[in-house]
């Protein structure tokens, strides 16, 4: 069922890209007549459009990702969060409230941060530091304070905070890790 839902909704995502990948196509021709045409500020700016719609196509991808929320909450995505990623040197992110029966918390996944790759060494080692560690699937989650978190494929960051650490684990299971692994390859 997992993979059936992971499936969907990676093909699903795969036609809005289809749509967007034309916008992107259209803005790279506009860079490069602007680059023949000696206009280097507009190439520029075109160059920039280009990279900011690819992103928010891996944006999309990866908001595939965020689990639907539990029966009687809600699921609400940020979808300002890559605007604060580019103050933490780069990459891409999803992120989702999740609120119901009086709680709520939220539930990130970054990719391709240099700062997540830099978490790799405390999360591979949370026993060692005192943290619990929890399975979730094959992958190994470090629990401390209320926030849950664990290193996928050592370049993507699944964290979970602020409720209840048995429900944040419940809606931790839902990932696909083995295709979140395989994301932007």
């Amino acid at each position: 069922m997992k993979k059936t839902i992971a499936a969907l909704t990676i093909a699903f995502s795969a036609a809005g890209l289809a749509a967007q990948a034309d916008d992107v196509e259209d803005t790279l021709k506009s860079a490069l007549s602007a680059y023949q045409d000696g206009d280097l500020q507009y190439a520029l700016e075109e160059l920039d459009y280009a990279r900011q719609l690819m992103l928010t196509m891996k944006t999309d991808v990866l908001s595939g990702f965020l689990p639907a929320a539990p029966e009687g909450w809600t699921r609400e995505i940020n979808s300002e969060i890559n605007a604060s990623l580019g103050m933490m040197g780069g990459g891409v992110g999803a992120e989702a409230e999740y609120s119901g029966d009086g709680e709520s918390f939220t539930l990130s996944i970054l990719a391709d941060n240099p700062m997540v790759g830099a978490m790799g060494a405390m999360i591979g080692n949370a026993a060692a530091m005192g943290m619990k560690v929890e399975r979730v699937g094959r992958e190994k989650f470090a629990v401390q304070d209320g926030t849950v978190q664990g290193l996928i494929d050592n370049r993507i960051l699944v964290k979970a905070e602020g409720g209840e650490v048995e429900q944040m684990l419940d809606l931790l299971k839902q990932i696909d890790y083995r295709e979140l692994s395989r994301f932007g390859n």
